[in-house]
């Protein structure tokens, strides 16, 4: 860009964010004053992590966009938050007072030091006497005493302070990374037919973003509808607050490859190996460098196609391929080319100078001289700005809906400040109409539990995350959420519920053993007791089983399971009742089981 054309720096502040699962979209609109003819607008103070190849600018009207690029600024760092300089000020304040203890320790350890180097008094040809043994013993004891406590005093003051001070950077560590980033800028030209206001909208992609859903279940009895908070926990870490903003949550993730994967031929052979797949994806990632250290600027390309990337200012690049068979290309002025089989989804490269091309070449661009390119802003251009048609000069953009991502806009503004903690934002509020079954297996704990049953659950768009349970007005616990393999009914477990209590108990005057010749016959009766201590009727599922036998010489026979259902071929007997309100209900289990004498049987 011409250095020679006016420049107009343009502060801006955040007014719509789309979080994805990982990073999101950034949108700034601006209003500005320009005259006729070109200009450049310099949009300061943005996230340092801004991904270069995702900005966009959009205007209307008169007003031509020439030109995009993305730029660090190295002299204008980020500024630090308020709670961060605190916790650093006090970090300080701590450590001056561990050195100081330190220093304190030290004096107190050398005086006790001297004390028993120097305990021996008088010498060859001088007589002690009781008293000044007794003097001296007295003022040994006192002074190493003193200097002991003395001692145990800094030591603990000394532990304090290191706990202290842990505590600080535990929270320092909670908040943000205390490293200083280089703060964004994004340098548009732009061609204004006429003088006068006009409306420009950027926007771009920033990592260190994510966000994760969770819910809160109520459900008041069992006769009334289901209620669901769907909850998003959002955190970011940009370097940029985002305050009132329009917020917009997308299931969507931006750094998974959308090109659909295919099928390799699969040659048979004598010596051949299975065939296997070795990315999980079309995108590739890594860092170019030399032998001083990253290389912006790098051109990288798929070979023999017209798909390529630039590396950032730190090296790293981002490229999708078309399959897995592709090849990477990377050039650099002054460098020797080099290309490689593409055989994991991250490759990283180091290039080798190139001496005859380095005595030849004039370098211009991102091929200038590396030590005065590192000086320089390192800037990546986004957009050409030669030879391009007027209707190719507005970048769009305009959202493409996407049937295979979940999209919640936020009713109202939220803020959301870079300090890395979890912000709370309520998504949604639903009463579901739902069934709900009581379940419980006796045999392996006398505990109930409740389940809820949805039905169209799809028209929610959940997504799988823990919810926090509350049941009768009390808080019961975790459950989770998944979908993940829900057909028809989602299934919701709510938790135990002490007011259906379940016993299992063996009925010893119908458990049975006795011996048919070569033969052992043990019977086996089992109680189940289900008691509905609630004023309402519930319907329950109860889960026992009987043994299987894999052997032709054991046999199980099913003797009574009081209209409950059995499964054959795992032995599972299930009761699927309705209770009426302060009743109970028992079911017997029984079964007998045939086997040789000579083996040893466990039956129950």
């Amino acid at each position: 860009m011409a250095q020679e054309l006016p420049e107009k720096i343009i502060t801006s502040e955040v007014s719509e964010v789309t979080v994805f699962i990982e990073g999101a979209q950034i949108v700034r609109k601006k209003s500005i004053e320009l005259p006729q003819g070109e200009s450049i607008l310099k949009f300061i103070d943005l996230s340092p992590f801004v991904d270069a190849q995702s900005i966009q600018v959009k205007t209307g009207g008169q007003l031509m966009i020439l030109g995009v690029n993305h730029q660090q600024n190295y002299i204008k760092k980020s500024e630090k938050s308020e709670e961060l300089k605190r916790l650093e000020t006090l970090q300080r304040e701590v450590k001056d007072k561990l050195d100081i203890e330190n220093a304190l320790l030290t004096v107190v350890k050398e005086d006790i030091m001297f004390l028993q180097t120097n305990k021996n008094i008088g010498g060859k040809d001088q007589t002690l006497t009781v008293t000044d043994l007794q003097q001296t013993s007295d003022f040994y004891s006192k002074r190493l005493s003193s200097l002991k406590l003395q001692e145990l005093d800094r030591i603990k003051t000394l532990s304090k302070l290191n706990e202290q001070i842990n505590d600080i950077n535990n929270q320092i560590q909670t908040i943000t990374s205390i490293k200083e980033f280089a703060t964004g800028e994004v340098l548009v030209k732009v061609n204004a037919k006429n003088a006068g206001k006009y409306e420009i909208s950027i926007s771009y992609l920033v990592s260190n973003v994510s966000w994760f859903p969770s819910y809160d279940i109520r459900v008041k009895d069992i006769d009334e509808p289901l209620q669901l908070i769907y909850k998003a926990n959002v955190k970011q870490d940009t370097k940029e607050d985002w305050k009132n903003v329009k917020l917009i949550l997308s299931s969507n993730d931006p750094n998974i490859s959308n090109v659909a994967p295919e099928l390799t031929p699969y040659y048979l052979g004598a010596y051949n190996n299975p065939l296997k797949y070795s990315l999980s994806n079309n995108i590739i990632t890594g860092v170019v460098s030399d032998e001083e250290g990253p290389l912006p600027g790098v051109n990288v390309f798929v070979k023999g196609t017209t798909i390529g990337t630039n590396t950032d200012f730190d090296g790293r690049y981002t490229i999708t391929i078309p399959d897995q068979n592709s090849q990477l290309t990377f050039s650099y002025i002054g460098m020797m080319e080099e290309t490689r089989p593409i055989t994991n989804n991250n490759m990283n490269v180091r290039l080798v100078a190139d001496d005859i091309v380095l005595e030849e070449v004039v370098i211009v661009g991102y091929g200038s001289n590396r030590k005065n390119q590192k000086a320089e802003d390192k800037a990546s251009s986004v957009t050409s700005v030669k030879n391009r048609t007027e209707k190719n000069l507005i970048i769009p953009t305009q959202q493409v809906e996407n049937e295979t991502q979940v999209y919640f806009e936020i009713d109202r503004p939220y803020t959301v400040l870079s300090n890395n903690k979890k912000t709370s934002v309520d998504v949604a509020s639903y009463d579901i109409d739902a069934s709900y079954q009581y379940f419980a297996i006796p045999k392996l704990n006398e505990e109930t539990y409740l389940k809820a049953n949805i039905t169209k659950w799809e028209q929610y768009n959940l997504l799988a995350g823990e919810a926090q349970v509350f049941f009768e007005d009390a808080y019961v616990g975790k459950t989770l959420l998944d979908i993940r393999f829900v057909t028809d009914t989602l299934q919701i477990s709510l938790g135990r519920d002490k007011k259906v209590s379940v016993q299992r108990e063996k009925m010893k005057e119908f458990t049975t053993k006795q011996f048919l010749g070569s033969k052992k016959e043990e019977t086996l009766t089992w109680k189940t007791t289900v008691k509905n201590n609630k004023s309402k009727p519930i319907v329950i599922t109860i889960l026992d089983q009987v043994p299987i036998s894999n052997m032709e010489d054991i046999k199980v026979e099913v003797l009574n399971t009081t209209n409950g259902k059995q499964n054959t071929e795992n032995g599972e007997i299930k009761w699927e009742i309705e209770i009426p309100a302060l009743s109970k209900k028992e079911f017997e289990l029984k079964y007998s089981v045939e086997y040789p004498k000579i083996k040893n049987i466990i039956v129950e």
